[in-house]
């Protein structure tokens, strides 16, 4: 059985994985009334009980040197798959890998090359050591968020994004539900657009409402439950998720 945590404990937890680097004790005290060492204590406890196994930095290598990001899907088939994580860990240019529960796929392998060649050098290693390379892929960039139960009880929630596809000249169609407490809820797309809610070039191009699919126009009005298929512009993604995600309480 795990370790139970306490609502203290959840709110550390909340704000280091939102921003370890720029977070101090005081700043999480003050917002659950305890003292800062009460909350320099817990993140000790933490730490000891390996709830908090460490903390990384997010590098952007193609940023930093332009290099590639790749990411490995393999199959081990091995009794003892952590043994050979550890080993495939130790070829240069990989950064990470996980271990995977369910399904075919048991070993994640992200690795960082300077290109093409110098990512088929990695994978070469990988099927060296016996790990069949199921598929693979390019990573562009990630994207973090803490885990929002352990947050604030007003912490803002985000958009219900499901979906998301990338187009040439940066810009995506987003598929996302839209929460009742959101600010474009109720509204029609006229009146968001008048509000300012709808950012210039973002378009509302599909709404399907139980279970059948509605051709937006200006007068249509958004309700909650909606799933919403959005064009939007590299950009855009912070005026999306005013609109769409739910008012603060």
């Amino acid at each position: 059985m795990g370790y139970r945590l306490d609502e203290i404990d959840k709110r550390v937890l909340y704000h280091l994985a939102r921003d370890a680097r720029n977070t101090s004790a005081p700043d999480v005290a003050d917002e659950v009334n305890v003292s800062p060492g009460t909350i320099r204590n817990r993140i000790a406890q933490l730490e000891d009980r390996g709830i908090i196994e460490g903390y990384h930095a997010d590098i952007d290598y193609e940023r930093a040197e332009g290099m590639l990001t790749n990411r490995f899907k393999c199959t081990t088939g091995a009794a003892d798959r952590g043994k050979l994580a550890k080993r495939v860990l130790q070829i240069p240019g990989v950064v990470n890998v996980r271990e995977i529960m369910t399904g075919r796929d048991d070993l994640e392998v992200v690795a960082v090359g300077h290109d093409t060649e110098d990512l088929t050098r990695i994978g070469d290693a990988i099927l060296e050591l016996g790990v069949d390379i199921e598929d693979q892929d390019i990573v562009k960039r990630e994207h973090f968020s803490p885990y929002r139960p352990y947050g604030p009880a007003d912490t803002r929630r985000a958009p219900s994004i499901t979906d998301f596809m990338s187009l040439t000249g940066d810009a995506e169609v987003v598929e996302l539900t839209v929460d009742e407490d959101a600010p474009i809820t109720g509204r029609s797309l006229r009146a968001a657009n008048a509000d300012d809610l709808l950012d210039e070039g973002l378009l509302v191009v599909a709404i399907e409402r139980d279970g059948e699919v509605v051709t937006p126009h200006g007068e249509t009005t958004i309700e909650a439950g909606d799933l919403v298929t959005v064009f939007v512009r590299s950009g855009q993604g912070d005026r999306l998720e005013s609109a769409f995600a739910a008012r603060e309480r």
